[in-house]
């Protein structure tokens, strides 16, 4: 299929969109205020300059909102009711922000006009997006259901178990088998049992070569229960590079069942678990940014004072630098420099090899142990946060000497690479600063539940109790 074709369609009829909202909301806007506006309709709107300036404005912010929140990525991967779900929250975000900034200076005869004025709004801005992006997501999802198009798929596995996940897909819909294209097994598995329908592609060492080349978009691991160790392996290649969009299939145990771990948005088809390469939807990873820009900016701007309180302080403690600045590795592994207000004395690492600091550490100075306490040696890093570097809550990024020694132990340490780090996070909460690689480890368990269980929610408790910690001086 062509994805550029459908991707311009989404983008064009999202313009339109906007470009008609702005005509019938401006033309009513007129009409409320002046009943006479039929009248002389060419003198009251086209001789307007608010008109033509909001027909390049208004549109040029939807799009870029638009952008800004994916909504032009993996177009082939949503669903009528994700797609439903996205665009109302989305529509209504967009259109509370309009009405504080077009509304609220209007000549208003009764405040019901508020109301009547923000339903115009979002409904005609809804209603235009929302149907183009219906039919044109009805159209993808039929043609993959008739089978025009696909995505390419590999099974991972060969036995009995594989053979039978194989059947049961094609049975439900026999057009899905110009698109799996094959299967790869892992490793001590001898049993070929899906030999007899696809061809055998190598093992899973090959996946990430085999990727690039097939343009594999979706893999289904069915293997044995003994051997969903590898799993493991193979979320983290995927969610490592940034290269490919994959989505992970699964075949369930009984206890995921039981577990409610079983999530699937088509009713008709083998029930498996879905892992997606993206870990918060399309509207909650645009609301996240936002409170991140949000709060990062108030931030900065309310707690100026409190920031030249500590400068002063920080300096009159130890000769030095006022600020500390240090490489960190961030999302996909990139590294950034992260900014602290420095609590140890000046070249505290002076040999040159990293070193964890603990508790009662001699180079922590007096004042550093205080801002250690209360986590405000972390507040210069609302500048990180606005910047794009970080989040207000995601795990505590590290340098890379250490995530080599962590990963040797724990591979699935790199999972954690698959968001932005934050400035606290529920392993900070839970435990507090690591004096060692193990206590890193132990700190590991609480930053990968947060990731497979992010949520604007979490984020918010998250926050909360990190308020808590700050005002009682828990921190460790």
């Amino acid at each position: 299929m062509n994805k550029r074709k459908f991707t311009a369609f989404y983008f064009i009829f999202d313009l339109l969109a906007a470009l008609f909202t702005w005509v019938v909301f401006f033309i009513y806007r007129k009409w409320h205020v002046d009943v006479t506006l039929l009248d002389h309709f060419s003198q009251s709107i086209f001789h307007d300059y608010k008109f033509y300036a909001g027909l390049i404005i208004y549109p040029a912010i939807w799009m870029f909102l638009h952008v800004l929140a994916s909504t032009y990525q993996n177009i082939t991967h949503k669903s009528r009711l994700k797609e439903f779900e996205s665009t109302i929250i989305f529509t209504l975000a967009g259109s509370i922000c309009f009405f504080f900034a077009i509304i609220l200076d209007d000549v208003i005869l009764d405040y019901s006009d508020y109301l009547l004025y923000f339903a115009i709004l979002f409904g005609c801005q809804f209603l235009l997006t929302y149907i183009p992006r219906m039919l044109i997501t009805t159209c993808i999802v039929t043609g993959f259901h008739s089978g025009k198009w696909g995505h390419n798929i590999l099974i991972i596995g060969s036995d009995a178990i594989a053979l039978k996940t194989y059947q049961a897909i094609i049975k439900q819909n026999p057009n899905y088998k110009k698109y799996i294209l094959g299967y790869l097994t892992i490793p001590e598995e001898t049993d070929h049992a899906l030999a007899s329908e696809l061809p055998f592609l190598g093992e899973i060492h090959e996946l990430d070569a085999l990727i690039r080349e097939k343009n594999i978009e979706e893999l289904i691991i069915a293997i044995q229960n003994d051997k969903r160790k590898f799993i493991e392996s193979i979320i983290m290649l995927v969610r490592d590079n940034s290269n490919y969009y994959i989505t992970l299939k699964i075949i369930p145990q009984n206890n995921d069942f039981v577990m409610g771990t079983v999530k699937t948005s088509a009713i008709f088809y083998e029930p498996l678990i879905t892992i997606s390469p993206e870990y918060l939807s399309i509207w909650q990873q645009f609301i996240k940014r936002g409170l991140d820009i949000f709060f990062s900016l108030l931030a900065l701007i309310v707690l100026f004072p409190l920031y030249l309180f500590i400068a002063i302080r920080v300096k009159c403690s130890s000769k030095g630098t006022v600020f500390y600045i240090q490489e960190r590795i961030g999302l996909k592994g990139k590294p950034f420099h992260i900014v602290k207000f420095r609590s140890m004395i000046e070249n505290a690492e002076s040999n040159g090899v990293p070193q964890l600091s603990s508790r009662d550490d001699n180079r922590i100075t007096r004042f550093g142990k205080f801002l250690r306490k209360t986590r405000m040696d972390e507040l210069p890093q609302f500048y990180n946060v606005l910047i794009g570097d970080m989040s207000l809550v995601g795990p505590r990024p590290e340098r890379k000497y250490y995530i080599d020694q962590i990963s040797k132990i724990a591979p699935h340490y790199k999972l954690l690479q698959g968001i932005k780090p934050g400035i606290t996070s529920w392993g900070q909460v839970k435990f507090g600063y690591a004096e060692n690689i193990e206590e890193m480890i132990e700190r590991l368990k609480w930053d990968i539940l947060y990731i497979e269980n992010m949520s604007i929610h979490m984020d918010i408790k998250i926050l909360v109790y990190t308020v808590l910690i700050v005002l009682k001086r828990d921190g460790k």
